[in-house]
Protein backbone atom coordinates (compact mmCIF):
# COMPACT_ATOMS: atom_id res chain seq x y z
CA UNK A 1 0.00 0.00 0.00
CA UNK A 2 1.93 3.15 -0.90
CA UNK A 3 2.34 5.98 1.75
CA UNK A 4 0.84 9.45 1.32
CA UNK A 5 2.90 11.93 0.04
CA UNK A 6 3.36 13.96 3.44
CA UNK A 7 5.23 10.87 4.66
CA UNK A 8 7.62 11.28 1.71
CA UNK A 9 8.02 14.59 0.94
CA UNK A 10 11.03 14.26 -1.61
CA UNK A 11 9.35 11.44 -3.54
CA UNK A 12 7.84 13.68 -6.19
CA UNK A 13 10.83 16.23 -5.70
CA UNK A 14 12.22 15.38 -9.57
CA UNK A 15 8.72 15.65 -11.19
CA UNK A 16 7.48 18.11 -9.02
CA UNK A 17 10.40 20.75 -10.18
CA UNK A 18 8.86 19.65 -13.60
CA UNK A 19 5.55 20.94 -12.66
CA UNK A 20 6.55 24.01 -10.91
CA UNK A 21 9.00 25.30 -14.14
CA UNK A 22 6.39 24.56 -16.25
CA UNK A 23 3.51 26.77 -14.28
CA UNK A 24 6.38 29.40 -14.00
CA UNK A 25 6.46 29.57 -17.82
CA UNK A 26 3.67 32.25 -17.36
CA UNK A 27 5.44 33.65 -14.96
CA UNK A 28 7.95 33.98 -17.47
CA UNK A 29 5.69 35.30 -19.93
CA UNK A 30 4.00 38.05 -17.55
CA UNK A 31 7.32 39.80 -16.77
CA UNK A 32 7.91 39.99 -20.33
CA UNK A 33 4.60 41.96 -20.91
CA UNK A 34 5.35 44.06 -17.51
CA UNK A 35 8.72 45.33 -18.50
CA UNK A 36 8.55 45.11 -22.35
CA UNK A 37 7.76 49.08 -22.34
CA UNK A 38 11.42 49.86 -21.71
CA UNK A 39 12.58 49.32 -25.20
CA UNK A 40 10.06 50.99 -26.63
CA UNK A 41 9.02 53.77 -24.72
CA UNK A 42 9.78 56.55 -27.26
CA UNK A 43 7.84 54.82 -29.99
CA UNK A 44 4.85 54.40 -28.09
CA UNK A 45 5.73 57.84 -26.96
CA UNK A 46 5.63 59.18 -30.95
CA UNK A 47 2.58 56.91 -31.74
CA UNK A 48 0.35 57.97 -29.15
CA UNK A 49 1.16 61.27 -28.57
CA UNK A 50 2.38 60.77 -24.68
CA UNK A 51 4.18 62.72 -22.24
CA UNK A 52 5.82 60.80 -18.83
CA UNK A 53 2.55 60.71 -16.93
CA UNK A 54 0.69 59.62 -19.48
CA UNK A 55 3.50 56.80 -20.35
CA UNK A 56 3.20 55.47 -17.21
CA UNK A 57 -0.71 55.74 -16.95
CA UNK A 58 -0.57 53.50 -19.99
CA UNK A 59 2.22 51.06 -18.36
CA UNK A 60 -0.08 51.21 -15.57
CA UNK A 61 -2.89 49.94 -16.84
CA UNK A 62 -1.46 46.46 -16.77
CA UNK A 63 -1.21 46.91 -13.13
CA UNK A 64 -4.78 48.08 -12.61
CA UNK A 65 -6.09 45.23 -14.10
CA UNK A 66 -4.01 43.07 -11.67
CA UNK A 67 -4.89 44.37 -8.75
CA UNK A 68 -8.37 44.45 -9.39
CA UNK A 69 -8.16 40.44 -9.91
CA UNK A 70 -5.87 39.52 -7.46
CA UNK A 71 -7.99 38.67 -4.74
CA UNK A 72 -10.80 37.24 -7.00
CA UNK A 73 -7.79 34.84 -8.74
CA UNK A 74 -7.01 33.74 -4.74
CA UNK A 75 -9.76 32.54 -3.81
CA UNK A 76 -10.37 30.70 -7.23
CA UNK A 77 -7.24 29.47 -7.05
CA UNK A 78 -7.83 28.27 -3.45
CA UNK A 79 -10.93 26.28 -4.55
CA UNK A 80 -10.23 24.87 -8.64
CA UNK A 81 -7.98 23.54 -10.73
CA UNK A 82 -4.82 25.38 -10.84
CA UNK A 83 -4.30 24.10 -14.07
CA UNK A 84 -7.22 24.87 -15.74
CA UNK A 85 -7.03 28.51 -14.31
CA UNK A 86 -3.75 28.79 -16.03
CA UNK A 87 -4.42 27.88 -19.20
CA UNK A 88 -7.22 30.14 -19.28
CA UNK A 89 -5.14 32.85 -17.81
CA UNK A 90 -2.56 32.88 -20.50
CA UNK A 91 -4.91 32.77 -23.07
CA UNK A 92 -6.44 35.71 -22.80
CA UNK A 93 -2.71 37.07 -21.45
CA UNK A 94 -2.14 36.13 -25.14
CA UNK A 95 -4.99 37.38 -26.91
CA UNK A 96 -4.44 41.01 -25.08
CA UNK A 97 -1.17 41.27 -26.22
CA UNK A 98 -2.18 41.07 -30.02
CA UNK A 99 -4.85 43.46 -29.41
CA UNK A 100 -1.96 45.63 -28.05
CA UNK A 101 -0.02 44.88 -30.53
CA UNK A 102 -2.20 45.69 -33.34
CA UNK A 103 -3.64 48.95 -31.29
CA UNK A 104 -3.93 52.55 -32.60
CA UNK A 105 -5.56 54.40 -30.57
CA UNK A 106 -4.98 54.99 -26.47
CA UNK A 107 -8.32 53.68 -25.46
CA UNK A 108 -7.73 50.11 -27.05
CA UNK A 109 -4.26 49.91 -26.12
CA UNK A 110 -5.28 50.93 -22.76
CA UNK A 111 -7.90 48.18 -22.65
CA UNK A 112 -5.34 45.36 -23.69
CA UNK A 113 -2.96 46.33 -21.07
CA UNK A 114 -5.68 46.30 -18.40
CA UNK A 115 -6.67 43.05 -19.84
CA UNK A 116 -3.16 41.42 -19.88
CA UNK A 117 -2.73 42.29 -16.14
CA UNK A 118 -5.82 40.46 -14.91
CA UNK A 119 -4.83 37.62 -16.84
CA UNK A 120 -1.29 38.14 -15.26
CA UNK A 121 -3.24 38.15 -11.85
CA UNK A 122 -2.64 34.29 -11.50
CA UNK A 123 0.69 33.63 -12.58
CA UNK A 124 2.32 33.90 -9.31
CA UNK A 125 -0.41 32.95 -6.89
CA UNK A 126 -0.64 29.47 -9.16
CA UNK A 127 2.78 28.88 -9.29
CA UNK A 128 3.25 29.00 -5.37
CA UNK A 129 0.12 27.09 -4.87
CA UNK A 130 1.33 24.58 -7.27
CA UNK A 131 4.70 24.36 -5.42
CA UNK A 132 3.37 24.45 -2.14
CA UNK A 133 1.35 20.74 -2.72
CA UNK A 134 4.52 19.21 -4.45
CA UNK A 135 6.91 20.07 -1.89
CA UNK A 136 7.24 20.15 1.69
CA UNK A 137 7.32 23.53 3.65
CA UNK A 138 10.90 23.60 4.76
CA UNK A 139 11.91 23.52 0.53
CA UNK A 140 9.46 26.46 -0.26
CA UNK A 141 11.56 29.44 0.18
CA UNK A 142 14.22 27.91 -2.07
CA UNK A 143 11.59 26.74 -4.21
CA UNK A 144 9.48 30.15 -4.57
CA UNK A 145 13.01 31.56 -5.04
CA UNK A 146 13.52 29.44 -8.53
CA UNK A 147 9.87 30.90 -9.50
CA UNK A 148 10.62 34.09 -9.04
CA UNK A 149 13.92 33.43 -11.17
CA UNK A 150 12.05 32.58 -14.12
CA UNK A 151 9.87 35.54 -13.91
CA UNK A 152 13.44 37.80 -14.19
CA UNK A 153 14.60 35.62 -17.15
CA UNK A 154 11.58 37.04 -18.86
CA UNK A 155 12.39 40.64 -17.32
CA UNK A 156 15.61 39.68 -19.08
CA UNK A 157 14.52 38.95 -22.08
CA UNK A 158 12.18 42.28 -22.18
CA UNK A 159 15.37 44.18 -22.29
CA UNK A 160 18.05 43.64 -24.54
CA UNK A 161 16.34 41.09 -26.95
CA UNK A 162 13.15 42.64 -26.71
CA UNK A 163 14.84 46.25 -27.55
CA UNK A 164 16.77 44.76 -30.30
CA UNK A 165 13.27 43.24 -32.03
CA UNK A 166 11.79 46.40 -31.45
CA UNK A 167 14.92 48.05 -33.96
CA UNK A 168 14.73 45.27 -36.36
CA UNK A 169 10.74 44.65 -36.54
CA UNK A 170 9.40 48.45 -34.91
CA UNK A 171 7.29 47.95 -31.70
CA UNK A 172 4.65 45.96 -33.32
CA UNK A 173 6.27 43.39 -34.84
CA UNK A 174 8.15 42.62 -31.57
CA UNK A 175 5.00 42.50 -29.48
CA UNK A 176 3.31 40.38 -32.30
CA UNK A 177 6.12 38.18 -32.17
CA UNK A 178 5.58 38.09 -28.16
CA UNK A 179 2.04 36.76 -28.80
CA UNK A 180 2.99 33.56 -30.37
CA UNK A 181 5.14 33.33 -27.79
CA UNK A 182 2.28 32.96 -25.44
CA UNK A 183 0.65 30.42 -27.92
CA UNK A 184 4.06 27.97 -27.03
CA UNK A 185 3.46 28.50 -23.45
CA UNK A 186 -0.09 27.62 -23.19
CA UNK A 187 1.09 24.10 -25.06
CA UNK A 188 3.54 23.47 -22.47
CA UNK A 189 1.56 24.39 -19.54
CA UNK A 190 -1.60 22.26 -21.16
CA UNK A 191 1.22 18.88 -21.32
CA UNK A 192 2.94 19.35 -18.11
CA UNK A 193 1.60 21.14 -15.26
CA UNK A 194 -0.85 18.96 -12.56
CA UNK A 195 -3.05 20.21 -9.91
CA UNK A 196 -1.11 17.69 -7.48
CA UNK A 197 1.26 14.65 -7.00
CA UNK A 198 -0.37 11.58 -6.96
CA UNK A 199 -1.31 9.69 -4.15
CA UNK A 200 -2.98 13.12 -2.51
CA UNK A 201 -6.21 12.64 -2.18
CA UNK A 202 -6.21 12.55 1.61
CA UNK A 203 -4.71 16.22 1.12
CA UNK A 204 -7.27 17.08 -1.37
CA UNK A 205 -10.17 16.30 0.94
CA UNK A 206 -8.47 17.81 4.35
CA UNK A 207 -7.92 21.64 1.91
CA UNK A 208 -11.76 20.98 0.99
CA UNK A 209 -12.97 20.23 4.61
CA UNK A 210 -11.32 23.03 6.14
CA UNK A 211 -12.34 25.59 3.72
CA UNK A 212 -16.16 24.40 4.08
CA UNK A 213 -15.74 24.34 7.65
CA UNK A 214 -14.65 28.01 7.64
CA UNK A 215 -17.37 29.21 5.23
CA UNK A 216 -16.75 31.59 2.32
CA UNK A 217 -16.79 34.55 4.78
CA UNK A 218 -14.54 33.32 7.94
CA UNK A 219 -12.19 32.52 4.90
CA UNK A 220 -12.40 35.76 4.15
CA UNK A 221 -11.84 37.47 6.92
CA UNK A 222 -9.17 35.05 8.16
CA UNK A 223 -7.18 35.98 5.31
CA UNK A 224 -8.32 40.01 4.96
CA UNK A 225 -8.28 40.74 8.70
CA UNK A 226 -4.65 39.33 9.46
CA UNK A 227 -2.31 42.10 9.30
CA UNK A 228 0.69 39.76 8.41
CA UNK A 229 -0.50 39.34 5.19
CA UNK A 230 -0.54 43.68 4.74
CA UNK A 231 2.93 43.75 6.35
CA UNK A 232 3.92 41.26 3.71
CA UNK A 233 2.64 42.98 0.82
CA UNK A 234 3.76 46.47 2.20
CA UNK A 235 7.38 45.15 2.59
CA UNK A 236 7.28 43.60 -1.31
CA UNK A 237 5.93 46.43 -2.44
CA UNK A 238 8.86 48.54 -1.24
CA UNK A 239 11.31 46.55 -2.01
CA UNK A 240 10.27 45.63 -5.82
CA UNK A 241 9.75 49.13 -6.92
CA UNK A 242 13.18 49.25 -8.85
CA UNK A 243 11.89 46.49 -11.04
CA UNK A 244 8.70 48.33 -12.01
CA UNK A 245 10.40 51.78 -11.73
CA UNK A 246 13.88 50.98 -13.48
CA UNK A 247 13.41 48.04 -14.91
CA UNK A 248 9.77 48.53 -16.73
CA UNK A 249 10.01 51.85 -17.63
CA UNK A 250 12.50 54.22 -16.94
CA UNK A 251 15.67 52.40 -16.13
CA UNK A 252 17.17 53.12 -19.73
CA UNK A 253 16.18 56.52 -19.98
CA UNK A 254 17.84 57.17 -16.49
CA UNK A 255 20.76 55.76 -16.97
CA UNK A 256 20.85 57.68 -20.71
CA UNK A 257 20.54 61.19 -19.17
CA UNK A 258 22.05 60.48 -15.47
CA UNK A 259 25.01 58.69 -16.16
CA UNK A 260 25.43 59.38 -20.34
CA UNK A 261 25.28 55.68 -21.40
CA UNK A 262 24.36 54.26 -25.08
CA UNK A 263 20.57 52.71 -25.55
CA UNK A 264 22.86 49.31 -25.96
CA UNK A 265 24.56 50.34 -22.23
CA UNK A 266 21.61 50.92 -20.77
CA UNK A 267 19.45 47.95 -21.93
CA UNK A 268 22.32 45.86 -20.77
CA UNK A 269 22.88 47.33 -17.39
CA UNK A 270 18.80 47.04 -17.04
CA UNK A 271 19.19 43.52 -17.84
CA UNK A 272 21.80 42.77 -15.41
CA UNK A 273 19.03 44.10 -12.80
CA UNK A 274 17.19 41.19 -13.46
CA UNK A 275 20.56 38.97 -13.62
CA UNK A 276 20.89 40.05 -10.17
CA UNK A 277 17.25 39.19 -9.11
CA UNK A 278 17.82 36.17 -10.53
CA UNK A 279 20.87 35.04 -8.52
CA UNK A 280 19.12 36.90 -5.40
CA UNK A 281 16.38 34.95 -5.22
CA UNK A 282 17.32 31.53 -4.53
CA UNK A 283 20.39 33.19 -2.54
CA UNK A 284 17.70 34.86 0.01
CA UNK A 285 15.85 31.31 -0.13
CA UNK A 286 18.63 29.45 0.74
CA UNK A 287 20.04 31.77 3.16
CA UNK A 288 16.73 31.93 5.29
CA UNK A 289 16.25 28.14 4.77
CA UNK A 290 19.49 27.73 6.35
CA UNK A 291 19.43 30.26 8.86
CA UNK A 292 15.64 29.23 10.03
CA UNK A 293 14.73 32.42 10.10
CA UNK A 294 12.94 34.44 7.48
CA UNK A 295 13.16 38.24 8.54
CA UNK A 296 16.80 38.68 9.73
CA UNK A 297 17.21 38.31 5.73
CA UNK A 298 14.60 40.55 5.25
CA UNK A 299 16.29 43.35 7.61
CA UNK A 300 20.07 43.49 5.80
CA UNK A 301 18.20 43.33 2.30
CA UNK A 302 16.45 46.66 3.36
CA UNK A 303 19.83 48.10 4.67
CA UNK A 304 21.64 47.33 2.07
CA UNK A 305 19.53 48.03 -0.67
CA UNK A 306 19.36 51.71 0.76
CA UNK A 307 23.30 52.32 0.28
CA UNK A 308 23.64 50.62 -2.99
CA UNK A 309 21.24 53.17 -4.34
CA UNK A 310 22.33 56.14 -2.86
CA UNK A 311 25.37 55.11 -4.31
CA UNK A 312 23.92 54.90 -7.46
CA UNK A 313 22.17 58.08 -7.23
CA UNK A 314 25.16 60.24 -5.60
CA UNK A 315 28.20 59.05 -6.63
CA UNK A 316 30.06 61.32 -9.67
CA UNK A 317 31.51 60.19 -12.84
CA UNK A 318 30.99 56.18 -12.15
CA UNK A 319 32.37 54.60 -15.00
CA UNK A 320 30.12 51.66 -17.02
CA UNK A 321 31.33 49.28 -15.50
CA UNK A 322 30.30 50.65 -11.57
CA UNK A 323 26.90 51.15 -12.97
CA UNK A 324 26.65 47.68 -14.47
CA UNK A 325 27.62 46.18 -10.76
CA UNK A 326 25.73 48.60 -8.91
CA UNK A 327 22.29 47.76 -11.19
CA UNK A 328 23.18 44.23 -10.50
CA UNK A 329 23.25 44.64 -6.72
CA UNK A 330 20.12 46.48 -6.89
CA UNK A 331 18.53 43.59 -8.33
CA UNK A 332 20.52 41.09 -5.86
CA UNK A 333 19.79 43.02 -2.54
CA UNK A 334 16.13 43.91 -2.95
CA UNK A 335 15.42 39.76 -3.75
CA UNK A 336 14.83 39.75 -0.48
CA UNK A 337 11.27 40.41 -0.97
CA UNK A 338 10.88 36.50 -2.35
CA UNK A 339 10.99 35.44 1.54
CA UNK A 340 7.49 37.17 2.52
CA UNK A 341 5.65 34.79 0.24
CA UNK A 342 7.27 31.78 2.15
CA UNK A 343 6.58 33.63 5.61
CA UNK A 344 2.78 34.27 4.64
CA UNK A 345 2.59 30.87 3.37
CA UNK A 346 3.88 29.43 6.65
CA UNK A 347 1.75 32.16 8.83
CA UNK A 348 -1.63 30.98 6.78
CA UNK A 349 -3.76 27.87 7.17
CA UNK A 350 -2.71 25.76 4.02
CA UNK A 351 -6.16 25.76 2.44
CA UNK A 352 -5.61 29.38 2.55
CA UNK A 353 -1.88 29.81 0.62
CA UNK A 354 -3.48 31.59 -1.83
CA UNK A 355 -5.88 33.78 -0.45
CA UNK A 356 -3.06 35.16 1.63
CA UNK A 357 -0.50 35.72 -0.99
CA UNK A 358 -2.96 37.35 -3.27
CA UNK A 359 -2.88 40.13 -0.34
CA UNK A 360 0.67 40.72 -0.84
CA UNK A 361 0.59 40.12 -4.91
CA UNK A 362 -2.31 43.33 -4.46
CA UNK A 363 0.34 45.66 -2.80
CA UNK A 364 3.17 44.92 -5.37
CA UNK A 365 0.44 45.72 -8.39
CA UNK A 366 -0.49 48.22 -6.21
CA UNK A 367 2.87 50.35 -6.03
CA UNK A 368 3.34 49.71 -10.12
CA UNK A 369 -0.27 51.10 -10.39
CA UNK A 370 1.05 54.20 -8.22
CA UNK A 371 4.59 54.18 -8.78
CA UNK A 372 4.90 54.45 -12.50
CA UNK A 373 3.02 57.58 -12.98
CA UNK A 374 4.29 58.53 -9.92
CA UNK A 375 7.95 58.61 -11.09
CA UNK A 376 6.45 60.60 -13.92
CA UNK A 377 4.91 63.08 -12.18
CA UNK A 378 7.84 64.50 -9.84
CA UNK A 379 9.82 64.32 -13.52
CA UNK A 380 7.02 66.60 -15.22
CA UNK A 381 6.90 69.15 -12.11
CA UNK A 382 10.58 70.23 -12.51
CA UNK A 383 10.62 69.54 -16.12
CA UNK A 384 11.06 72.37 -18.98
CA UNK A 385 8.54 71.36 -21.23
CA UNK A 386 11.33 70.48 -24.15
CA UNK A 387 9.77 68.47 -27.01
CA UNK A 388 12.16 66.79 -29.78
CA UNK A 389 10.33 64.83 -33.14
CA UNK A 390 7.16 64.50 -30.98
CA UNK A 391 8.82 63.02 -27.38
CA UNK A 392 9.14 65.09 -24.40
CA UNK A 393 12.61 65.75 -23.25
CA UNK A 394 13.29 65.43 -19.45
CA UNK A 395 17.12 66.27 -17.62
CA UNK A 396 19.19 64.42 -15.20
CA UNK A 397 17.76 66.57 -12.57
CA UNK A 398 14.22 65.72 -13.05
CA UNK A 399 15.25 61.75 -13.04
CA UNK A 400 17.00 62.46 -10.10
CA UNK A 401 14.08 64.04 -7.91
CA UNK A 402 12.21 60.81 -8.77
CA UNK A 403 14.47 58.33 -7.77
CA UNK A 404 14.39 59.32 -4.19
CA UNK A 405 11.09 57.43 -4.13
CA UNK A 406 13.21 54.35 -3.99
CA UNK A 407 15.46 55.19 -1.27
CA UNK A 408 12.42 56.00 0.72
CA UNK A 409 10.70 53.14 -0.38
CA UNK A 410 13.47 50.98 0.94
CA UNK A 411 13.42 52.91 5.10
CA UNK A 412 9.82 51.86 5.02
CA UNK A 413 10.71 48.31 4.24
CA UNK A 414 13.32 48.64 7.09
CA UNK A 415 10.89 50.03 9.51
CA UNK A 416 8.11 47.21 8.57
CA UNK A 417 10.49 44.45 9.37
CA UNK A 418 9.50 45.35 12.95
CA UNK A 419 6.52 44.28 12.97
CA UNK A 420 6.72 40.79 11.25
CA UNK A 421 6.28 37.55 13.14
CA UNK A 422 9.11 35.16 12.36
CA UNK A 423 7.60 31.98 11.50
CA UNK A 424 11.29 29.58 12.09
CA UNK A 425 10.19 28.42 8.50
CA UNK A 426 7.52 26.05 10.01
CA UNK A 427 3.89 26.57 9.41
CA UNK A 428 2.77 28.22 12.66
CA UNK A 429 -1.23 27.96 11.67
Amino acid sequence: MSQPVSAHPYLHGRRGWLVVLAASLYFFYEFIQMNFFNGMSSQLMHDFQLDAPQLGSLAGMYFFGNLLMLFPAGLLIDRLSTRRLLLMATTICTLGTFTFAHAHTYFIAAGARFVVGMGAAFCFLSCIRVASRWFPPEKMALVTGAIVTMAMLGGMVAQSPMATLTQWMGWRGAVTVDAALGILIIILIAVYVQDRPPNSQARVEADKAHLQALGFWRALGAVWFNPQNWLGGLYTAFMNLPVFLLGALWGMSYLVQVHHLTQDQSSFANTLLFVGIIFGSPAYGWLSDHLGRRILPMVFGAILSFITMLILMYTPGVSVTTVYVLFFLVGFLTSSQVLTYPLLAELNPPSLTSSAISIDSMMIMASGFVGQPFFGWVMKQTASGQVVNGVPVYSAADFMHAMWIMPIAFILSLAITWFFRESYCKAQA
